[in-house]
């Protein structure tokens, strides 16, 4: 349509591009390629309220648009940052009214794990009245974002980001289109190329769009003006990376960095840290939970290792970044290759389950201290063994109140240190064994 709202030049390329049909849109075969179950939803139109959950530039607000066209309804949009309860109740009104004509309404909400409670209780009796079809598009996990009401009427849909191969087909598209995209400026990009900035997009449609917009702006509107990667480099900067500090990608990241420790991986280990380090995370956020995976994941295998990953953290602290990196690398490499134990993680959790389930016993008056006459009288310390005094330093000696007398929670491992302890500990055993017959 030239002269329309496809050729305005003062659009973004990215909205310019936005696929306008199923067959133009790219990507989620899975849900809407043929018999799947968003397209048979879509064809017998009877749609109801869905949610989409999936990163950024996956097609959540086009695939949204799309619906409203293919279903000849209404669309409005509102977004969770900008809309209060006020506009919420007078589009609420206004689709109740054009229901009464037989107007449908989709209501698109972006971002809406934004919304707070009241903002999103607000939609339910609309939803369930049928007076308005809601979509909503989020990026976070809706079971922990969205109203469990609002969410047991809708059908959620997980979107995935878009493969370099999809990606490299929509930029593309957008160089040889004259109409909506850059085909009018003869721009030529190699394979190699396009590559690169989908490489760089990771799987965000919106963002490759914008790259390729920026290169080529920078390759000038000369005749045959080409993409060169250098030009693509300096279009991007710094590489676009899928993270958000208090969201769930950012709970997956430090879980992937726990768990390749934990598994001794130091080069799985190093990549997430770097992925984590290189979107602006926290320095110090990781660095504790880094001394967290010393004390749960390798314990007294390696009591060293709780000592240098606080090393690491005061590094960071005190030479900032990004040369405090360096220190949480070292940090994960060394906890990767560490002998592994999680016995006293496991002994701890024991103690704390018995400490809320049985009773809470007074403490045994040996191993009381009496430091007055009075609690001396009431039996306070009588019966104590100093241990330095005993044979070995090892008393026989009950320091457990009674109903947890034989109870045992720390089981060494056969790993590094533990190996020693274990050995120890049979040692202390046989002494007791010895005392008491």
């Amino acid at each position: 349509m030239p002269g329309g709202e496809a050729a305005d030049r003062t659009r973004p390329l990215a909205d310019r591009m936005r696929p306008r049909t199923l067959e133009e849109y790219a990507g989620q075969e899975h849900l809407i390629g043929p018999g799947k179950p968003l397209r048979a939803q879509i064809e017998r139109d009877d749609i109801g309220s869905l949610i989409f959950w999936g990163p950024p530039g996956t097609g959540k607000t086009t695939l949204a648009k799309i619906i409203a066209n293919l279903t000849k309804a209404d669309f409005i949009e509102f977004s969770a940052v900008l809309a209060g309860i006020k506009e919420i109740k007078q589009v609420m009104a206004d689709a109740e009214r054009a229901k009464q004509y037989g107007t449908r309404t989709i209501v698109f909400i972006d971002e809406i794990h934004r919304f707070n409670k009241a903002q999103q209780d607000a939609f339910l009796p609309h939803v369930e009245k049928g007076n308005i079809r809601l979509i909503g598009a989020t990026t976070e996990n809706p079971s922990f974002e969205i109203n469990s009401a609002l969410l047991s009427r809708s059908r959620v849909y997980v979107l995935k980001a878009l493969s370099e191969e999809q990606i490299v087909v929509l930029l593309r598209r957008a160089l040889a289109d004259e109409e909506r995209g850059l085909g009018k400026q003869n721009l030529r990009a190699s394979d190699e190329v396009l590559k690169k900035i989908a490489d760089y997009s990771s799987g965000d449609a919106r963002s490759a769009y914008n790259v390729l917009e920026v290169a080529a702006s920078l390759a000038g509107g000369n005749a045959e003006a080409e993409i060169t990667l250098d030009i693509v480099q300096d279009a991007v900067q710094k590489r676009i990376l899928l993270y958000d500090k208090t969201g769930e990608e950012h709970y997956n990241l430090i879980s992937a960095l726990h768990k390749s420790v934990r598994n001794s991986d130091p080069d799985a280990a190093l990549y997430w840290l770097g992925r984590m380090l290189e979107a602006g995370e926290d320095p110090l956020y990781i660095a504790r939970r880094v001394v967290r995976m010393a004390v749960e994941d390798i314990g007294l295998a390696e009591p060293n290792a709780l000592a240098l990953c606080m090393a690491a953290r005061d590094a960071v602290d005190f030479i900032g970044m990004p040369e405090g990196n360096l220190a949480l690398a070292q940090a994960v490499v060394y906890l990767s290759v560490a002998p592994k134990s999680n016995a006293l993680y496991t002994a701890y959790g024991s103690v704390r389950e018995d400490v809320e389930r049985t009773a809470a016993e007074p403490v045994p008056l040996h191993l009381r201290n009496a430091p007055t006459r009075l609690m001396k009288g009431l039996g306070y310390g009588q019966g104590y063994q100093y241990a330095h005094d005993v044979e070995n330093k090892v008393a026989d000696m009950q320091c457990l109140p009674d109903n947890l007398r034989d109870r045992v929670y720390y089981q060494p491992t056969q790993e590094g240190i533990e190996k020693r302890i274990r050995e120890r500990l049979e040692e202390i055993k046989k002494i007791r064994r010895r005392r008491g017959e």
